[in-house]
């Protein structure tokens, strides 16, 4: 039985992604950590293994959207990757206060692990129409603006909105022609 209503059902569709910091720790407050999921984003896309149509890194989630074969693979090994990289930065660091909050936020089933960067799930939400990815490219575009981070999204560095206005990203947006 699964856990949430919200899940990953056809590869034929873009979903509109949220991963999330165990209790909402901040961690992408620091530019060297945001990188880790630019790299990783990239990476997958490079590879063909993800196609990214939209993107925002805030101080303690992402939202994204994207789609591929495997969409449920892909954004596990995202998930599984970036928290490898983050913990090893945190260690090599000596962070230890965030790493005390990440080994508190683990959930107590996960017995594998010292630390848990993601909470667990994604809750993907099927993009099935062009009207749908807009409102939700416009959610995920204003979510700095609406935090009081920025006046207007096109100010906020880590996110695709200025893509959708014809200026260039920090990633390249493979997921569709743009221009």
């Amino acid at each position: 039985m699964t856990r949430s209503r919200y899940r990953i059902i056809s590869s034929s569709n873009p979903y509109f992604l949220t991963c999330t910091v165990v209790n909402w720790i901040t961690l992408f407050n620091d530019p060297k950590t945001v990188q880790i999921i630019l790299d990783s984003w990239s990476f997958l896309q490079d590879h063909d293994r993800l196609r990214l149509y939209g993107y925002v890194v805030l101080d303690n989630h992402v939202h994204f959207i994207a789609d591929s074969s495997d969409l449920v693979k892909e954004v596990g090994n995202f998930k599984s990757f970036t928290a490898s990289r983050i913990l090893d930065r945190l260690q090599k660091e000596g962070r230890q206060f965030l790493l005390d909050q990440l080994r508190r936020g683990k959930e107590k089933h996960k017995q594998d692990r010292t630390y848990q960067v993601w909470q667990e799930g994604s809750h993907p939400e099927m993009v099935f129409s062009e009207d749908v990815l807009l409102k939700k490219l416009q959610y995920m575009h204003y979510n700095p603006v609406r935090r009081g981070y920025v006046d207007d999204p096109m100010h906020w560095r880590y996110s695709s909105a200025g893509d959708y206005s014809g200026k260039s990203g920090l990633l390249k947006l493979k997921g569709m022609d743009l221009r």
